[in-house]
């Protein structure tokens, strides 16, 4: 029984050494913080991981020290520099840098970091669209203003031990009274702009056929001189041929000249013409030879030959 005791006894002080050594003992994971609390005061802070020993009576608050995301549920409303109202729906990238800070201020609340956060870049977001106009949110400056949020916004986090990693606009919208307004003038400027190019285009189209006919006018001009000048040459050469072959064979160049005649006057189907048949027209129409024919030659006899051949000897 004495052993049965024993035995209960030191089993027991295992298991209160056991507990107490768990509550001395604590881990430290690369994604976390720690403070080490006495009375509510801190009084340790442990950012690498590691195991670490703290007493009894001190308390123990762990933190995330990764990346954390804010997504906006609504957009919110914000005026412009034209004085328009825009929906702009944000989300934001943060995280823990000083616990002790963020403990201090915050009694260490993600809940109350994220809605201090939030107020922090709406603050800084109505800054920076009050200095724009619509269009320059939407597109121009957009960057900018991502960019001047987060800088800004970092800067007053960073007194509440929270940094501000990054500030991204997911949306940007005009309210339904606001959106019909901007795209009829969306409308009539680019109806403006298109009218304006067709103009231009219209004009210069004109410009461009102007000088085309210029050219052309140009060129057919120096073509009918040029055609001018060489069929000037050729009749010139033509006639020199004709003068010198009429001053050689005068009645040959007459008979030609005629012929040509007969060609273009009879040279079509069903023509008529009427002329006197003792006319000069077709003086080469009629028979030339009006000599009497030779005499025919008589055959020569068998004496005749005889007798020229002696005479011949």
């Amino acid at each position: 029984m004495a052993s049965a005791r024993n035995l209960a006894i030191a089993a027991a002080a295992f298991v209160a050494a056991l507990v107490m050594i768990s509550s001395l003992l604590f881990v430290v994971y690369p994604w976390q913080s720690a403070l080490i609390l006495q009375f509510g005061k801190v009084i340790g802070v442990k950012k690498e991981p590691g195991l670490y020993l703290k007493a009894p009576w001190q308390d123990l608050r762990l933190f995330d020290s990764r990346v954390l995301t804010i997504d906006t549920e609504d957009p919110d409303l914000y005026i412009t520099a034209e004085k328009e109202n825009i929906l702009v729906d944000v989300y934001i990238k943060w995280r823990i840098t000083d616990p002790e800070k963020f403990y201090t201020d915050l009694r260490g609340s993600e809940a109350q970091a994220v809605g201090r956060l939030v107020e922090i870049i709406n603050r800084e977001l109505r800054d920076e669209i009050g200095k724009r106009t619509v269009k320059d949110v939407v597109a121009g400056d957009r960057e900018e203003v991502m960019k001047q949020m987060q800088i800004r916004g970092d800067e007053a986090a960073a007194g509440i031990g929270l940094e501000v990693v990054d500030v991204r606009l997911k949306r940007v919208d005009l309210p339904a009274a606001v959106s019909e307004n901007v795209y009829k003038n969306m409308i009539e400027e680019r109806r403006r702009i298109a009218n304006e190019r067709r103009s231009t285009g219209e004009a210069e189209k004109e410009k461009i056929r102007a000088e085309a006919d210029r050219k052309k006018a140009v060129i057919l001009a120096e073509a009918q001189r040029e055609s001018e000048r060489i069929r000037g040459v050729g009749d010139a050469n033509s006639a020199a041929i004709f003068a010198n072959s009429a001053g050689q064979h005068p009645e040959f160049y007459d008979f030609y000249r005629s012929l040509a005649a007969y060609v273009k006057s009879m040279g079509v189907a069903g023509d008529i013409l009427v002329l006197s048949p003792d006319s000069d027209f077709f003086k080469y129409l009629k028979s030339q030879n009006t000599a009497e024919p030779p005499p025919a030659e008589t055959p020569e006899t068998e004496e005749a030959k005889t007798e020229k051949a002696a005479a011949a000897q």
